[in-house]
């Protein structure tokens, strides 16, 4: 009786996994294959799942395990084929990553993003060329973006200089022109991983005007050291997503997890914690790093940061920034 039961339980779980991996197959197909020749993949996979059905039906599961074998061959093979390229049609906010060059302490960085924002898909373009000094790095700030789910935050890395100026990284989906996000297509090679750097009056108002979404600001606290290390880092990876594109990656390589690789490299109390994934929590995360304003509870944090909206008439430049941490002023 026990290892008739047993048996029974390895069956299922076997059956399991091959109905994982057709599944898994089949979403690949939908997200990187076209019609027709997506529906004439789905069929040859229906076929195939059907046969493999009446296989383990038979009892005859060497045969299903060769099947399945060749199956995984032949779908990792093509998988592999799947590259990332940085020469597609893509839409006008993304169609620049940032690039740099660096000379001592002095960084000139293209491609900085300065849009002025009509609607979410409508705005004026302008691309510039912005020379900062990498040992008048006085601030870090972190910008957090909700939309939707409050434990899920777009996450944005806004370094401040001595001569007022600031810049904003963000690591983002490389949309192509007439392409929507996917969550699950994000697991599926749909999208290509972006550095934007941009002017806060871009970046931030965007998301607090235009798309209302609900955007806070907490000043981080690292030493000039690790504040140049950091942001010479955000220089490096644009530098590599121009010269070798890679894939985003819903959970991987997202836009709260590039931040996170970078910062790891920088001190040994930086840990994996769920927190980084549910980045809506981040907060909390950072201040038990020391980073965020310990002294304060992760409450009173939240309230202090939160910007709502910003208004069309706040000015240009180093006075908007400053208007926008008006809440941190001491």
């Amino acid at each position: 009786m026990v290892k008739s039961g047993l048996r029974i339980l390895g069956r299922s779980l076997q059956l399991l996994l091959v109905a994982g991996i057709i599944g898994w197959t089949a979403l690949a197909f939908h997200y990187q294959v076209g019609t027709p020749w997506r529906l004439v993949c789905d069929a040859l996979l229906a076929a195939g799942a059907l046969a493999l059905l009446w296989l383990a039906f038979k009892g005859r599961w060497g045969r299903v395990w060769g099947v399945m074998a060749a199956l995984v061959a032949l779908v990792g093979l093509w998988w592999a084929t799947i590259e990332p390229r940085g020469d597609r049609l893509w839409r006008p906010e993304v169609a620049n990553g940032v690039t740099a060059e660096i000379d001592g302490s002095r960084a000139t960085l293209h491609n900085v993003r300065n849009f002025d924002w009509i609607t979410e898909e409508d705005a004026l373009a302008r691309w510039e060329t912005r020379v900062v000094d990498l040992d008048a790095i006085t601030s870090i700030d972190m910008f957090l973006s909700v939309w939707d789910n409050p434990d899920i935050a777009h996450t944005l890395v806004s370094f401040g200089f001595a001569d007022g100026q600031h810049v904003v990284f963000s690591g983002e989906i490389r949309k192509e022109q007439g392409e929507d996000f996917s969550s699950i297509g994000g697991f599926f090679r749909q999208f290509e991983l972006v550095l934007i750097a941009a002017d806060e009056r871009d970046i931030v108002r965007l998301r607090t005007d235009v798309r209302e979404e609900e955007v806070s600001v907490y000043p981080i606290t690292l030493g000039a050291p690790q504040r140049r290390a950091l942001f010479e880092s955000f220089v490096a990876l644009g530098n590599d997503l121009d010269r070798q594109p890679r894939w985003y990656n819903t959970l991987t390589a997202n836009c709260t997890t590039v931040p996170y690789t970078l910062v790891v490299r920088l001190s040994d109390r930086v840990v994996l914690d769920p927190r980084v994934i549910l980045s809506g929590r981040l907060p909390g995360y950072l201040r038990d790093l020391g980073v965020l304003r310990p002294d304060m509870t992760e409450a009173a944090i939240r309230q202090q940061a939160r910007l709502g909206k910003l208004g069309a008439a706040i000015p240009d430049g180093a006075e908007f920034s400053r208007r926008i941490r008006l809440g941190w002023a001491p």
